[in-house]
């Protein structure tokens, strides 16, 4: 055995079931809120907060923002943080990659609902006039590559003081700039219509009033690159260690210290996720790593394994699984079969397990619609397990 390989099996972090559980959890958790059976009827923990606010459902992306990275962090160690040939280029890859899967889902529901409403291929294949630019993975791939970026050229200990100058200046701008308003006047807003224009962006309505209004826009994604990169801080904490109680103890202190401050900050900056307000980033990554720290101390020390078992097929792929719930929601809800109840004769395959199944077994709309969602997440779940079964790890 060389010297570097055995420097390299030394310098490899002992590898986290409760960091795999945690992602697995997060990606579960975003496939369940993304497609109950009705939007009309969720439950309330399983709606995304109107506004200013926070739910359970807010919380399943900036988890995985976090975890993502603590994940960063693990790879470029591997590179010894060094801005190298192949590290700028793994990052870019990686980045460029993220970035285009977030547009084919963005085009494929587009192109399918255009083959459906009798649009000719070509003009289905070419209808790129209202596709929506940024959304999740698009800005997964930002604050991923900006983020890895950052903590290769910026020295691991001023990190901290790069990430609160970020969220220092963002504040600026949303009390500025009506960043906590819901209009065409708000900074965040007025930006994306300038760089991305409306046609390009999110429909959001709130009370009544709609606006083109991106929830991953492009203002919005410096406090995001701050969040991934508390992360990456988190990381450091995790490997410099291989004490789990240590590791323990330090990410309860990061959680309570960034949960009070984020709380505490939100009585003059509210926690919104539709911004991404500073005070947003502080509580949830306050909470991510205080459940992580939660989940290290069941799983990696006390042991108890066999529950967590489930969301194993999705953390160890994480990006895969969440894109194949995004392409089958997609074709549940545009693919239509004949139903002679429907209005027009046609419904969706989402509708009718919906209305045509679950409704009368359930008896209550909103019961139906979380129902749907739990089934949906265990489709999922099964294609995923297969893939676990047979250890194939498709990396994104």
């Amino acid at each position: 055995m060389t010297e570097a390989t055995t420097h390299a099996k030394r310098s490899r972090p002992k590898r986290l079931l409760a960091l795999d559980i945690l992602r697995g959890i997060t990606i579960a958790g975003m496939i369940l809120v993304n497609n109950p059976g009705s939007w009309a009827n969720i439950y309330a923990p399983l709606r995304h907060a109107s506004w200013n606010g926070l739910t359970p459902t807010d919380l399943v992306f900036p988890f995985f923002m976090f975890i993502m990275g603590i994940s960063t962090y693990f790879s470029l160690k591997k590179f010894d943080f060094k801005l190298t040939g192949p590290t700028i280029w793994k990052i870019v890859r990686r980045t460029v990659v993220i970035f285009l899967i977030g547009m084919f889902i963005a085009w494929f529901g587009l192109f399918l609902r255009g083959i459906l409403n009798e649009k000719t291929l070509f003009e289905a294949m070419f209808s790129f006039d209202h596709i929506r630019i940024l959304g999740v993975m698009p800005r997964l791939a930002i604050c991923y590559g900006v983020g890895s970026i950052c903590a290769l050229l910026i020295r691991q200990r001023a990190l901290p003081w790069f990430v609160g100058g970020l969220l220092v200046i963002y504040s600026i701008m949303l009390i500025f700039g009506n960043g906590y308003e819901f209009s065409d006047s708000n900074i965040i807003s007025i930006v994306d219509h300038k760089v991305l224009g409306p046609d390009h962006m999110y429909s959001d309505t709130i009370d009544g009033v709609s606006l083109k209004f991106d929830p991953e826009g492009l203002l919005s994604t410096l406090p995001s690159i701050a969040h991934m990169l508390i992360g990456f801080i988190c990381g450091g904490l995790i490997t410099s260690t291989t004490d789990n109680s240590e590791r323990i103890n330090r990410l309860f202190i990061v959680g309570t210290i960034l949960t009070f401050a984020g709380f505490l900050l939100s009585y003059g900056l509210p926690i919104n996720k539709k911004i991404w307000s500073p005070t947003f980033v502080l509580t949830t990554c306050g909470l991510a790593s205080s459940f992580l720290g939660l989940l290290i101390w069941i799983i990696d020390i006390r042991g108890h394994k066999r529950w967590c078992r489930f969301f194993e097929a999705f953390g160890i792929n994480p990006l895969f699984m969440y894109c194949l719930g995004a392409i089958l929601s997609i074709v549940f809800g545009a693919v239509r079969i004949p139903w002679s109840e429907a209005s027009s004769g046609m419904i969706s395959i989402s509708g009718y397990f919906y209305r045509g199944i679950l409704m009368p077994i359930c008896g209550d709309a909103t019961l139906a619609s979380l129902c749907f969602a739990i089934i949906f997440v265990l489709i999922n779940w099964l294609i995923g397990l297969i893939l676990y079964k047979k250890k194939i790890y498709i990396k994104i």
